[in-house]
């Protein structure tokens, strides 16, 4: 059986504990779609090393996704100070002691080494906003591969709640993310184990359903939605927490 790698918060932020009607979005103070918590340097310890040994699993980009990436690093950088981060020329000092060159490899694999956020990159082509490119270390039962350069309606093909109705107020949610006026949301999950890297086939069921009462662990997302100025992409940012039942 695989090890699971317990990195646990010490308990879910208050603003992501009632439940809410789908799609739950509210707005986002434009400074705040990026965080550091207590699990920081567990969870960045556990990225780097996915990215290192696991890269074709959390790592992909469409050739038309360049200039997005390039954007969403910049962006980023600028919200990283106040956070604990020490950006200097092409390097970049992070609250646990690692320095990350900026310019060692792609945008996104950077990122992905500084940020307990994981990055989607959501871009309009036709009607429709699709997954141009990603570092996804954490995934929450879907997998990467499977989802790639698809819009979103087919991306959440496998979630029952997300029928036409939903879909269609979620095209106008990404296409209405101004500049400068972020949106954010959250989702709760029961788990049997608190793994963060849980890539999952949609032809596989996940092990615990949501709510089920034998759960020892709860997961939660909080996710933003950030229209970036120059390319007019859509950045889904995805923070990751994990609690024990009884620190909820």
């Amino acid at each position: 059986m695989p090890v699971m790698t317990e990195i646990l918060q010490d308990h879910m932020p208050r603003d992501m504990v009632d439940a809410r009607a789908l799609p739950g979005v509210q707005p986002l103070d434009p400074t705040a779609w990026l965080r550091v918590d207590e699990a920081y340097a567990a969870q960045m310890a556990h990225r780097r090393r996915l990215i290192a040994i696991r890269r074709a699993d959390v790592y992909w980009q469409d050739r038309t996704a360049a200039d997005a990436a390039r954007e969403v690093l910049s962006e980023a950088l600028k919200h990283l100070p106040p956070l604990g981060f020490e950006v200097s020329g092409q390097m970049c000092h992070c609250p646990d002691g690692a320095v990350v060159d900026l310019a060692g490899d792609a945008p996104l694999v950077a990122l992905g080494q500084i940020l307990q956020e994981d990055i989607c990159l959501m871009e309009k082509r036709g009607d429709a906003h699709v997954l141009t490119a990603a570092i996804l270390c954490f995934p929450a039962s879907w997998r990467l591969r499977e989802k790639v350069g698809r819009p979103l309606i087919a991306i959440h093909d496998t979630v029952a709640e997300y029928d036409d109705a939903i879909a269609r107020r979620v095209q106008r949610l990404f296409d209405g993310v101004q500049v400068g006026r972020p949106l954010w949301r959250y989702n709760r999950l029961w788990y049997d184990d608190p793994e963060l890297f849980q890539p999952r086939s949609a032809s596989e069921p996940r092990r615990i359903a949501p709510g089920q009462a034998e759960a020892a662990y709860q997961r939660a997302e909080r996710q933003s939605l950030v229209r970036l100025p120059q390319t007019g992409a859509v950045v889904f940012s995805i923070h990751t927490y994990v609690v024990k039942r009884s620190a909820e």
